[in-house]
């Protein structure tokens, strides 16, 4: 019997041990959970516009900023430097001439003739005459008859008479302050007032939006037939909210024309069906997952997103912050190299054998980090070295350039208006928007005048003898 206590007493204490070391183990568990939900928040507290793709103007105030060399010189214009002057407009420029002569003689004070002088000093004032709208009315007259006494009154013709209550110049003017001047309506209105004495309610606005929006839909099809058959274009995409509804907002921008695009999402299909199309030219763009239907031969991936998940790598402790070192250097060096052959300090020869000597450190580091199996490392860089064909396309081809910030910089306008004004309230408001974007932008790529371009696309078709066009000489 007492065998069988001992054997009892043992079997209880192993059970308590077991239970003990489950529950050790289960705190263990816990505790690693824990340990990473920390680390993720510190890191994502830690996000700035340096390691991430967070603009700047999310920074916090104590936010680290980018080690720029010091400046040898002083602010402002140095020692030597010509300066800038306001040019005197040419004569036939100027709208007034006053003349002033001298009325006696400094030596000897007689009276002088007003003889006009080839070399005569000029100074010039420019500054705005009142402003004021052009109101044309047509009457349609009715006349009796002397013989019969009836009376005809002449009849209604859609091609004399105005069909809108706004001319073209107007309305170009309406749009350009709410679609690229980025105004509420409210303020249009009260702009128009103050400014030019035109009286027009928020619904006029919105109405004349809707046949300015209308008016220019063959030049923006246009647009986008160019941008999307150029060899090289860039794409980035972002929300854009209608109503409150998420929608994506992308952009494809070239040297020559840019064009945006309101779709329902930033999927795959869409992306392909909606926005591209057939797969032409190289695509800048970065590793978004939704545009890897675009061959990885024919991508340049960017490599400022690059250099700013680098340095998120950096920040970390252990394996990641040294991999993460290695590659900030890698990077830097790569953009050293690039700015010299873009300015002409290097050649393009010499630019290919020195990167064909840093692209084996960059591959080389990023396998390291693929292999280390470090949360949120292994991953990226893993997924890094799927696009590693698209790497390096801007070494290959002068047209390319490393990075997507010419997008980025296009998306930047449309960006802060969505900001301001909450995204849109209807498919028509999105459609006014890109449209209205993709004008601007594209003509000023031209070197057109955006007021100039949105009056022509308003006027009567009669008037201009066809649909304008953004890439026909102005």
């Amino acid at each position: 019997m007492t065998g069988g206590n001992e054997v009892d007493e043992l079997s209880e204490a192993l059970a308590a041990r077991d239970a003990a070391l489950a529950e050790v183990a289960l705190l263990r568990e816990q505790v690693a959970k824990l340990t990473e939900t920390v680390r993720l928040l510190q890191e994502q507290l830690g996000r700035n516009s340096n390691n991430s793709n967070k603009p700047p103007s999310s920074d916090p105030p104590g936010a680290k900023r980018p080690t720029r060399k010091k400046r040898r010189r002083s602010r402002g214009g140095q020692k030597g430097h010509r300066g800038s002057h306001r040019a005197l407009l040419e004569p036939e420029e100027v709208d007034e001439f006053v003349d002033l002569f001298p009325g006696e003689c400094e030596s000897c004070w007689k009276p002088l003739p007003e003889i006009p002088d080839a070399h005569a000093r000029r100074h010039q004032l420019t500054d705005l005459k009142p402003l004021a709208a052009h109101t044309t009315e047509w009457r349609r007259h009715a006349v009796v008859c002397p013989c019969c006494g009836h009376k005809t009154r002449v009849r209604f013709d859609p091609e004399v008479l105005p069909r809108f209550a706004f001319g073209p110049r107007l309305m170009a003017v309406v749009a350009l302050l709410t679609g690229v001047y980025h105004l509420s309506r409210r303020q249009t209105v009260r702009l128009l007032r103050e400014l030019l004495g035109v009286r027009m309610s928020l619904g006029s606005v919105s109405a004349i939006e809707s046949r300015v929006g209308d008016a220019v839909e063959p030049a923006v099809d246009e647009a986008i037939q160019v941008a999307l058959a150029a060899a090289v274009k860039h794409a980035d995409g972002t929300t854009w909210l209608r109503a409150g509804v998420m929608l994506s907002l992308w952009v494809v921008a070239t040297t020559a024309v840019t064009v945006f695009k309101v779709l329902p999402n930033g999927k795959k299909e869409t992306l392909r069906s909606d926005l591209f199309g057939r797969v032409r030219g190289v695509l800048v763009s970065d590793r978004a997952t939704a545009l890897k239907f675009w061959k990885m031969r024919r991508r340049q991936v960017c490599w400022a997103h690059l250099a700013r998940k680098f340095v998120s790598f950096s920040e970390r402790d252990g394996p990641a912050g040294k991999i993460g070192g290695l590659l900030v250097d890698y990077t830097r060096l790569l953009f050293d190299y690039w700015s010299r052959v873009r300015d002409g300090r290097l050649s393009r020869a010499t630019f290919v054998e020195r990167m064909a000597l840093v692209r084996p450190q960059i591959e080389a580091q990023l396998e390291r980090g693929a292999a280390a199996n470090v949360v949120g490392v292994s991953g990226s860089c893993a997924d890094i070295l799927q696009h590693r064909e698209a790497l390096w396309t801007f070494v290959q081809r002068e047209d390319v350039e490393p990075t997507n910030n010419h997008a980025e910089r296009e998306l930047r306008g449309i960006v802060l208006w969505r900001r301001r004004s909450f995204g849109s309230q209807s498919e028509r408001g999105d459609r006014f928007a890109a449209r209205m974007m993709t004008i601007a932008h594209t003509a000023r790529k031209q070197g057109r005048d955006v007021l100039d371009f949105l009056e022509a696309c308003c006027a009567p078709p009669v008037e201009q003898g066809g649909a304008p066009s953004l890439f026909a000489p102005a």
